[in-house]
This record gives structure tokens, C-alpha cells and sequence, in this order.
């Protein structure tokens, strides 16, 4: 059946008839488009008429170069967009124009079902076949689809692996995605054709089974499709390749937050190293190095081995050793895997595994380049991303966190999400946008239910504990955190690892006003005292904590714990700790004098405001106890008045300072009570 659009026929009856003098036209256009169609149309004429030119070879295209030195010669030659020889290009440069050919749009595919006698859909069909007339025909004429066998067949085994894919993520190189372009078997958005996907399910089993088609799946972030094709390929006991099927399935189950059931699909696989962190990760220490030593000398050198046996060490001696070995040693393993680790499918990296340990002991310094330069070889660049926010939200730069969270993307892997969630919590908490938190909270909610507890997620799980404590909400993370502690008990109470769950947990307990529960978490930190000064500065900002709540504030002892936290990276914690103890203490110079220092931690100069003070007495109040973190209730509570009162407050300070938005009201009260 012919269907042609109405310039296409023109042109056809124009060369038909002699009317058109020379010609010399090109019909470039993928696969399915037409291009056979239009020439069968022209058959009979005296034109000399060449299908799939991108075939020819060398020989062949030189012969038409030399009929073309005849100007008077009529030539239409068809050829796909790729592959594109240097004989070809000189071939098409030498013709005067060229046959556009398009997909049906929803009318001509109308037209071409009545044709057929079907009553089919037009618009399922077109949505099935993006319009591309070669796929309408065969769904229309061919339902089982076994038209579609020989053009897979032709296909080469990269480019049915990209398809399988299903996604134009998906780490191939370039001329693959060209060639499956070229077949027509994608969209406009560079997807695989619904029925294009449906042929491949239904018509390659056996070869879609193959470890390959599974690590293409993974590459795509297409976890799902991942597991289920490496699952078919581990469960055939004759299949060849069950063990990369196994490390396919891991690594899938490493993103979706699964380490354990990961931990033993890697071992599987019989990459040891890998399946070591996990178990160190699940706080099976024990299996973990047990393991290492077995398998000591399997497989030769690679880069890859290397570092993933390296990484192992570190993550082993984060729990038994000292942070700073443990950290110098994933640097050197991240080092070792650059070179080769770009595009590659791995369950972690050591620049993330690195990363997480330097922000638990203080040396986030030494992590930001170690992630900078992974994302630069397109290595995990999503985590390592997510990481980097993370580093700049401890620090204190909540905008360049912010946007970096932005750049990371929003098809996230559930574990990476999980990253991103905390992130948000953290940065709605740190800006003191209660609305904010609230409205993220869900999310939470659903990535806590989501995401098992193992030791490389205490960051988030951490963020999200003070957050629950700031809701009301700390009975429905209690379970997780209850986890947490018995993975840390079962790991002998590693200090780089429980130091960061205490301190949020004694965060979380003021919030809570749980002055015991505070204790107890002030008394585990005091434990690592000697275990690096970073640990020292958190104890001694601990002890602190608990004086100023019991209503003790000496200015000279918090000013000093504050600036230890922000001269180990904990920025944002150093002004807070002085801003509470301001807002605690009776002493007026005391509170200006821990104000202002709280005000140079957030990296804003002291300076006195200009002109008459813009706020009454009780208005700075209420400003310094907003700015401080607590709710209008509590405001109300301890001013003695209602929470309407309070809100009545904000109002009229928000229209005195001209301010458009909660967050730039309290950035002008800040400046304010400087």
C-alpha cells in the first residue's frame, strides 16, 4: 500500500512525467520511513534509482561519482542518516536537493487503517509506532510481530543491547545510539518505540536473558529490568555467564539501598572485595574480613581489582582503625580506579565511600576534590553530586548545597534519593522554614520505609532524626534508629561511625527536651574524646550543650565550642550552639557578645546597624527566639504570651523590614540583631 504525503507525490508525479529536468535528489531518512516505498513509486521512469547507498562500498560509490560528472543524468539515491562513509557524503554532495519523508501524523495513520480495513485506533497505534509508516504497516499487517525477527537480526549486538535498554540514558557510544536512530526504532526524545520494546521482550528471549542485556539495563538506571534479566540468567544452570548476571544483580541492589541480599549476589560473583563492603556496611565485620582473606590472590591486578580490594581495607579500617588511615586509604583507591572508572557499572565508589568518611571525621576538605574529579570522568556522577551538597550544607553555604542537590538531577536511584530527601530536610531545617520541613516530611516518611539502615546512610537517617524530633514525629523513626544502633553494637561501636549518630541523636534530644536522653548521648561522644581532635571538639561541644540547657552559659566556654565546630567543617552547628546559649542566658552583654559571634560563624561581619533600631524590645524577642529555632507555642510559652500574639509579631516586623518571603525575613532579622 502506498500512502505518500502530497509534496512527496508531487515530486514523484513531477519525475514521472519528464516535467522535473534533472534530477538529482536524495531521500535521506531512518529505517521504516519510506524511502523503498517512494522508489518502488518512481519504477519505470528513466531516472536511475539506488536504495540503501550507506551500503555501498568504496567501488561502488566511486562509480556513481562518475556517472554523476554527467550533469544531464537523472539519479534519486536513498540512503539512511548513519552509517555515512566519506564516499557517500562526496555522492550527496553532488545532488541538488532532497525528498524530506516524515511519520504519519494522527490523519495519515487514520487513513492508512481504514485502507487496511482495521479498526484499530489511530491514535493507540500511532502512539505505539511513533507514526513511522514501516512499523504502522507491520502492526497493522504482522500483530504477532514476527516481521520484526529479520530486522533485529540484522541489527548489530551493541545496538540490540542499547534498545534493551530501554532508555536513552544508557552508557553507549555514540554511533550506537546513531545506528539504532538510523533503524527507526526511536522516538523523538531518543526513547525505544513502545513496539519496538514489545518485539524485544516477545521475540528475543533467549538472547535478552544474557548478562549483557541486564548490564545494559543497569546502565540505563533501569534497576527493575536489571534484576529481572540478571535474575533469569543466574537461575539457568547452564548459562555462561550466571556470575556477571550475579554481579549485574548486586551492583542493581546496591542502588536500590538493598546491601545485605547485594553483599551476597557480589560474593556470588566472585568479586570478594565488593561483596566486603556490603558486609562491613550490614555489620558483618567479621564475614567481612574473613572473606578478604581468602580471596587475597584470586584474579590478576586490574585497576579494578586493585581498587575495589583497597577500598575494602578502607572501609574495614574505618571501623577497626584510625580515620585518618582509613581515609588515606580510599583516596589512594579512588586514585587507582580514575582512569578506568568512567561509564563503568559499579555498586559504590571509593570517592563516595571516601567521602562519607571524611565528613564523619572532620576532613571534608580532603573529600571535595576526590569527588570532583569522579564526576568529571561520569562515574557515579549522581552520588558523588549529592555528596558534594552535602559537604557545602555542613559547611554552611545552604545556596551552593542547593544547587548542587539541583545539578544532580531528579531520576535518582532509591538510595541516592535517599541522599537527596536528607538533603532537602537539612537544608528546610538549617533556614529555620518549618512550613518547609513539614511539606518534605513525607518524603521522608516514604524514603525511611524504602531504605534498610546500613552504615553508609547515618548521614541522611541522622538529618531525618532531628527533623522528626523538631515534628513531633520521633515514634515513627524509632524502629530505623533502633537499627542503627544495633549495626553500630554489632560493629563494636566503631567512633568514626557512632560519633555522627550520637551527635544528632543529642540533637534531636534537645529539640525533644529530653535532657536525660541528652546525657547519655553527650556521655558516647565524651567516650571518643581521644580519638582524634575532631571527635575532642565534638565532646567538648556536648558538654556544652548540656550546660546550656540547664541554664549554665558561660559565653567563654560555648564561644570556644562553637568555633571548634566550625573549624572542623561543622559550620552551621558552631552558630547554632551559640545563638541557643544566646538566647539562654539572663546576661545581656553576654547574649550580644555570643549574638554576634554566632553572626561571624554564619560568615556575616559583625556591623552595627545604621540608623535608629528598627525593632521594639519584644519584637527582638521574638526575633531572636525565631531565629533560634523555636516554634511560635514555644515562643509563647516563654514570653508569656499567645502563639496569635507571636504570629501578630512576624506580621509587623515582616512589613517594617520590607522583607518579601519568610527567608528574607529572617535573613534581615539576622542583620537586625547584629
Amino acid at each position: 500500500m502506498i500512502l505518500l504525503d502530497e509534496p512527496t507525490e508531487k515530486v514523484c508525479v513531477a519525475i514521472r512525467s519528464g516535467r522535473l529536468k534533472p534530477v538529482r535528489l536524495a531521500i535521506v531518512a531512518p529505517g521504516g520511513y519510506g524511502k523503498t516505498t517512494v522508489l518502488d513509486h518512481l519504477g519505470g521512469s528513466d531516472v536511475r534509482l539506488v536504495d540503501d547507498a550507506h551500503l555501498l562500498g568504496d567501488a561502488e560509490l566511486a562509480e556513481l561519482l562518475r556517472f554523476l560528472d554527467d550533469e544531464r543524468a537523472d539519479v534519486v539515491i536513498a540512503a539512511r542518516p548513519y552509517p555515512r562513509p566519506g564516499g557517500l557524503n562526496q555522492v550527496l554532495g553532488r545532488l541538488r536537493g532532497q525528498v524530506v519523508l516524515r511519520p504519519f501524523d494522527q490523519a495519515r495513520t487514520a487513513e492508512f487503517l481504514s485502507r487496511a480495513g482495521t479498526e484499530s485506533s489511530p491514535a493507540s497505534v500511532r502512539a505505539q509506532t511513533g507514526g513511522v509508516p514501516g512499523l504502522v504497516r507491520l502492526m497493522v499487517e504482522e500483530p504477532d510481530l514476527s516481521g520484526f525477527r529479520q530486522q533485529l537480526d540484522l541489527l548489530g549486538e551493541d545496538v540490540l543491547r542499547y534498545l534493551l535498554a530501554l532508555d536513552s540514558r544508557a552508557d553507549f557510544p555514540s554511533e550506537t545510539r546513531e545506528a539504532a536512530r538510523a533503524a527507526g526504532f526511536l522516538a523523538a526524545d531518543g526513547t525505544v518505540l513502545p513496539i519496538v520494546a514489545r518485539a524485544l521482550r516477545e521475540l528475543m528471549p533467549d538472547r535478552a536473558v544474557g548478562a549483557r542485556w541486564a548490564e545494559a539495563a543497569a546502565r540505563a538506571g533501569d534497576f527493575d529490568a536489571a534484576l529481572r534479566l540478571a535474575d533469569q540468567v543466574i537461575s539457568a544452570e547452564l548459562a555462561p555467564d550466571r556470575a556477571e548476571g550475579a554481579w549485574v544483580a548486586g551492583t542493581a541492589l546496591a542502588h536500590r539501598g538493598q546491601l545485605g541480599h547485594s553483599a551476597e549476589l557480589l560474593q556470588w560473583s566472585g568479586r570478594a572485595c565488593f561483596a566486603a563492603i556490603g558486609l562491613v556496611g550490614t555489620g558483618r565485620l567479621v564475614e567481612a574480613e574473613t572473606l578478604l582473606d581468602s580471596s587475597a590472590a584470586e584474579g590478576p591486578p586490574t585497576l579494578l581489582s586493585g581498587a575495589a580490594c583497597s577500598a575494602a581495607e578502607g572501609v574495614v579500617e574505618s571501623v577497626k582503625g584510625q580515620p585518618t588511615v582509613a581515609l588515606s586509604t580510599l583516596v589512594r583507591s579512588a586514585e587507582t580506579l580514575r582512569p578506568v572508572s568512567g561509564g563503568m557499572l559499579l555498586p559504590d565508589s571509593p570517592a563516595a565511600l571516601a567521602a562519607l568518611v571524611a565528613l564523619n571525621c572532620g576532613e571534608a576538605s580532603i573529600a571535595e576534590p576526590v569527588l570532583e574529579r569522579a564526576v568529571e570522568t561520569g562515574s557515579l556522577v549522581a552520588r558523588h553530586t549529592l555528596l558534594l551538597a552535602w559537604i557545602a550544607m555542613v559547611r554552611g553555604d545552604e545556596k551552593l548545597a542547593a544547587a548542587r542537590l539541583r545539578s544532580a538531577g531528579k531520576e535518582l536511584a532509591p538510595r541516592d534519593w535517599l541522599f537527596a530527601v536528607g538533603l532537602r530536610v537539612g537544608l528546610a531545617r538549617r533556614a529555620s522554614d518549618l512550613a518547609r520541613l513539614r511539606q518534605i516530611w513525607g518524603q521522608a516518611r516514604e524514603a525511611v520505609i524504602r531504605q534498610p539502615v546500613d552504615l553508609f546512610t547515618f548521614l541522611p537517617f541522622g538529618e531525618f532524626e532531628v527533623a522528626a524530633a523538631r515534628l513531633g514525629e520521633r515514634a515513627r523513626l524509632a524502629p530505623h534508629l533502633r537499627q542503627a544502633r544495633e549495626l553500630l553494637a554489632a560493629l563494636g561501636e566503631p567512633p568514626l561511625w557512632a560519633s555522627a549518630l550520637h551527635w544528632s541523636g543529642l540533637h534531636a534530644a534537645i529539640l525533644a527536651e529530653q535532657p536525660g536522653e541528652a546525657a547519655e548521648h553527650a556521655a558516647a561522644l565524651a567516650a571518643s574524646v581521644n580519638f582524634g581532635p575532631y571527635f575532642s571538639v565534638m565532646a567538648e561541644a556536648a558538654g556544652c550543650w548540656l550546660k546550656v540547657l540547664a541554664g549554665d552559659v558561660d559565653p567563654m566556654a560555648v564561644e570556644a565550642a562553637a568555633r571548634g565546630l566550625h573549624g572542623a567543617g561543622l559550620c552551621w552547628d558552631g552558630a547554632r550552639l551559640a545563638g541557643q546559649a544566646a538566647i539562654r542566658t539572663s546576661d545581656r552583654k553576654a547574649m550580644v557578645a555570643l549574638l554576634d559571634c554566632a553572626r561571624v560563624l554564619q560568615g556575616r561581619e559583625s556591623t552595627p546597624a545604621p540608623g535608629p533600631a528598627r525593632l521594639s524590645d519584644r519584637e527582638r524577642q521574638v526575633a531572636e527566639l525565631v531565629l533560634a529555632g523555636l516554634t511560635y507555642k514555644q515562643i509563647g510559652d516563654r514570653l508569656f504570651i499567645s502563639a496569635k500574639t507571636v504570629e501578630h509579631h512576624m506580621a509587623r516586623m515582616r512589613q517594617r523590614l520590607g522583607a518579601s518571603s519568610r527567608s528574607e525575613l529572617l535573613s534581615e532579622l539576622r542583620a537586625e540583631l547584629a
